[in-house]
C-alpha cells in the first residue's frame, strides 16, 4: 500500500471508530418501560438517533434531534431537523424551542435521552429573550473569525442560551424526569460541559467569564449581548446551574466516543504495515499554521538524526486548531488544509514525507472537502497550475492550493465528529 492509501486507510479507521451505528447501542441504559423522549443536537445527531431506533425497535420513542444541513438520516420515530452550522439560524432556533417545550412536558417516570455531538452549540441555539437571533449570529461570527478556541466560544454561548450550560437538564429535572446524555466528544479534554456547550452538564463558568472572553479576543458584541452579560455578572439574572445543584442527581452524562479512541484505531493501521505509530495527543490546539511549523521542526530533527523517533514512523494527532482571518478577508479552506499548506511551505518538498489532515465530520472549514493530503510534489504540482504556495498562505487560500495540486480529500458528511485527524508519515 502506498503512502497516500495508507494514510487514507488510517483516517477511515479513525472515523469508523466513532461511527454512531457501531458505538451507541452498547452505551444505552436499560430498556425503559415508560415514555422515552429523545432529543439532541450535533453533526452526529441524526445517525445517533437512527442507532437508538435500531437498538430499541420495540420501545415507544419520540423526539427531535437537530443536525447540520446535509447530515440527516432516514429515521422513523425520531424527527430530524437540519439547521445552520457554524453560524446558527432560525431553523435551529425553532427546533430548539420545540425541544425545550417538549422537555417541559415530561413526567416523573419519563426518560429523557439526549444525543450530543460536536456542532451542537450552534445547532441547539435558543437565545434568551433579551438577545435576538440576529445578535447571536453576529457575535458567533465574530468569535469564529477572532481565533478564539471552541471552549472559550462556548463560555459566551452558554450565557446567552436558554438551553445550554446545563439548562436542558435543569428543565427535565424540574419535572422529575431521569436524564441520560450520550456524548460523542469533539473537544480537547472530553469534558461534557465543553461538548456542544454542555446542555446537560454543570457549568463551571460565569457571566463574568463570558465578558472576559469577548474582551480577550477583541470582540465588540452587539449592545443587547453586552447588556445581558453585564446584567448576569451583576446578579440580576440567574447563573447557569453549577455542580452542587441537586438537579444533577437525576442526570448522567456518558462520553461514548473520543478523539483518543479514534487515534488508537488509526495507529493500528500503520502498525499492521510494520510502521511505528506515535500518538502526539488529541489535545493539539493553536493557530494551524504555527502548529505546522512545530511539526515541521520535529520532522527535520527525525530526518537529520533519526531522533526522537526512527523512520519509518507515523506521527498521529488530534485536537482542534484555529485560523484567525485578518479583517475583511474570508479565505478558502479550513484549519486542516491550512495546517498542511504551512507544512508544505516549511518542508519545501522534503523527500519521504507525506501528511494528511482531515476533519472527521467530513467538512473542513468553508468548502465541502474533509481535508487534503501532502506529498513532496505538492508545491510543484500546484505551481504547474499557476498557484504559488506562499501566496496561498498569505491569502488563507489553502483550499485553492490543494485543489490545484489535485490533493483534496472529499468524503461527504461522515455523520460523526471527533474533531481533526492529522498524520505525518515518514518513510
Amino acid at each position: 500500500m502506498n503512502a497516500v492509501d495508507l494514510m487514507r486507510a488510517s483516517f477511515d479507521a479513525a472515523v469508523a471508530a466513532a461511527d454512531p451505528l457501531r458505538i451507541v447501542a452498547p452505551h444505552l441504559p436499560d430498556q425503559p418501560h415508560g415514555r422515552v423522549l429523545v432529543v439532541g443536537a450535533g453533526k452526529a445527531g441524526a445517525s445517533m438517533a437512527l442507532a437508538v431506533e435500531r437498538a430499541w425497535p420495540d420501545v415507544s420513542l419520540e423526539g427531535v434531534v437537530i443536525t447540520r444541513y446535509a447530515h440527516g438520516a432516514a429515521t422513523q420515530r425520531i424527527r430530524v431537523v437540519e439547521a445552520g452550522h457554524p453560524v446558527p439560524d432560525t431553523a435551529g432556533e425553532s427546533a430548539a424551542q420545540e425541544i425545550l417545550q417538549r422537555v417541559s412536558e415530561l413526567q416523573p417516570d419519563d426518560l429523557l435521552l439526549v444525543l450530543i455531538s460536536g456542532g451542537g452549540s450552534s445547532l441547539l441555539s435558543l437565545p434568551v429573550p433579551a438577545v435576538s437571533m440576529t445578535a447571536l449570529k453576529l457575535v458567533t461570527s465574530m468569535l469564529l473569525a477572532s481565533g478564539a478556541p471552541i471552549e472559550e466560544m462556548n463560555v459566551v454561548r452558554k450565557h446567552l442560551s436558554r438551553i445550554s450550560g446545563g439548562r436542558l437538564a435543569a428543565a427535565a429535572a424540574a419535572r422529575g424526569a431521569q436524564v441520560v446524555a450520550l456524548i460523542i466528544s469533539d473537544v480537547t479534554g472530553d469534558a461534557p460541559t465543553d461538548i456542544a456547550s454542555g446542555p446537560c452538564a454543570p457549568d463551571p463558568t460565569t457571566y463574568a467569564d463570558a465578558i472576559s472572553v469577548l474582551s480577550r479576543w477583541n470582540v465588540v458584541a452587539p449592545d443587547e449581548v453586552s447588556t445581558w452579560l453585564r446584567r448576569g455578572a451583576s446578579g440580576e439574572v440567574p447563573e447557569t446551574p453549577k455542580s452542587d445543584d441537586p438537579l444533577f442527581a437525576r442526570v448522567e452524562n456518558r462520553v461514548i466516543s473520543t478523539a483518543h479512541q479514534s487515534l488508537q484505531a488509526a495507529a493500528e493501521v500503520f502498525r499492521s504495515a510494520d510502521i511505528d505509530a506515535v500518538l502526539l495527543g488529541d489535545t493539539v490546539t493553536g493557530e494551524a499554521r504555527e502548529v505546522a511549523k512545530v511539526y515541521a521542526a520535529l520532522v527535520r530533527e527525525i530526518r537529520a538524526r533519526n531522533h526522537p523517533f526512527k523512520v519509518p514512523v507515523a506521527l498521529i494527532s488530534g485536537g482542534e486548531c484555529t485560523v484567525t482571518l485578518p479583517a475583511g478577508m474570508t479565505g478558502r479552506g479550513g484549519r486542516c488544509t491550512e495546517f498542511l499548506l504551512s507544512m508544505a511551505v516549511e518542508l519545501d518538498g522534503m523527500r519521504g514525507v507525506h501528511a494528511l489532515a482531515c476533519d472527521t465530520d467530513g467538512i473542513d472549514g468553508s468548502e465541502m472537502n474533509a481535508g487534503a493530503w501532502l506529498s513532496p510534489e505538492s508545491i510543484a504540482s500546484a505551481a504547474a497550475r499557476g498557484v504559488n504556495a506562499r501566496d496561498s498562505m498569505t491569502n488563507h487560500d489553502a483550499y485553492g492550493f490543494f485543489q490545484a495540486a489535485d490533493q483534496l480529500i472529499v468524503t461527504g458528511p461522515t455523520l460523526t465528529n471527533v474533531n481533526d485527524y492529522r498524520v505525518v508519515l515518514m518513510q
